[in-house]
């Protein structure tokens, strides 16, 4: 991941990947540091950092959020440093470099690591999670733990989390929820909302519009691609359906926000379905994901799955079959492995 899609995503860099949106935008910083009341949303001011050692360290993990395949991907000048698989940026999942409320922000981030992930199976660094994104939503290798490019990452996403107390609820973290459907999400009737609504700036076939008017070099998109070569692979989050409409909801098209949303719920289940449908890169050993398998997401749209359950199910839906086989899975192992009642 780490999703962002579809829509005019002001080519900001607005990033799916995890990741789907634009590149070239600036914060919309607010002034004054972080609220501890994690109720309210409030963006530290980058530009009140003084020009000493970290905030310049800060800066520039802003820089290579925005700009991500500058230094970092398959054209970097530097070809020893193109760690990342795709000329997508960070905030084309993560909008407005990671500060937009509900579109996947870093805001208070940094508070929640270490953590368990079940994708691994086991507790993962802030740094395990930067590269989950790299290794799935930029579909690229790992970024070396200590390089410099990494601090900067962890230095930015610190910096937009200060004030958030360790597992404080941050609202505003993620990208909203929906109401889920009780009908399969369907990507035939989500082409033809994308038709209407996506193509102008993600184009007929979701590959994307290149920053620059001859469509190549090292440029970046102005509206990043959804599927193709140089998009997010399989194994990213942003190919989660329920992870997709949500994103799709709060932030699609250009200029959406959560609470003044532009498509219904469910033309945002259908759209995101025909996004999740389209054909993209393939990550290698997939299998590997969740080695519980009881812990994987219920819209994982690849397997192996632990309840025996049509892929098709697992991909668009609905979950609550899904869900009332997994429960039981569980409860039963749980019966199994508690001791007899001594006699």
């Amino acid at each position: 991941m780490n999703l962002s899609l579809s829509f005019k995503q002001a080519a900001l860099g607005l990033t799916v990947l995890a990741c789907i949106g634009g590149t070239a935008n600036v914060i919309a910083n607010a002034a004054g540091p972080a609220s501890a009341r994690n109720d309210d949303w409030v963006v530290p001011d980058i530009d009140k950092l003084p020009d000493n050692a970290w905030g310049r360290l800060v800066r520039e993990g802003r820089d290579l959020t925005v700009k991500t395949y500058v230094r970092l991907g398959p054209e970097a000048a530097d070809a020893a440093h193109g760690f990342s698989g795709n000329n997508m940026t960070c905030q084309n999942c993560h909008l407005e470099a990671g500060t937009k409320k509900f579109a996947l922000p870093f805001v208070g981030v940094f508070a929640d690591f270490p953590q368990y992930r079940g994708r691994e199976g086991e507790v993962g660094t802030l740094e395990d999670r930067i590269n989950g994104c790299f290794t799935r939503s930029m579909n690229g290798k790992v970024l070396p733990f200590d390089s410099h490019e990494m601090k900067a990452f962890v230095a930015y996403i610190k910096f937009l989390s200060d004030g958030r107390p360790i597992g404080g609820k941050t609202d505003g973290r993620g990208a909203g929820k929906l109401t889920e459907l009780s009908r399969p999400a369907d990507p035939v009737a989500g082409a033809k909302i994308f038709a209407q609504m996506c193509t102008a700036c993600h184009g007929d076939a979701g590959l994307g519009k290149k920053a620059d008017a001859a469509g190549a070099g090292r440029g970046g998109y102005e509206f990043p691609p959804l599927a193709g070569p140089d998009s997010f692979n399989d194994g990213a989050g942003m190919t989660r359906l329920i992870t997709a409409a949500e994103f799709i909801r709060s932030n699609m098209p250009n200029g959406t926000s959560y609470n003044q949303p532009t498509l219904s719920e469910a033309d945002a289940w259908d759209v995101a379905a025909y996004v999740v449908s389209m054909q993209r890169p393939h990550k290698t050993d997939l299998d590997k994901d969740y080695p519980v398998l009881t812990e994987k997401p219920v819209d994982a749209g690849y397997g192996p799955y632990a309840d025996g359950l049509d892929i098709k199910l697992h991909k668009y839906g609905p979950f609550g079959p899904v869900r009332d086989k997994l429960k039981m899975m569980k409860n039963a192992a749980k019966n199994t492995a508690m001791p007899a009642p001594a006699r």
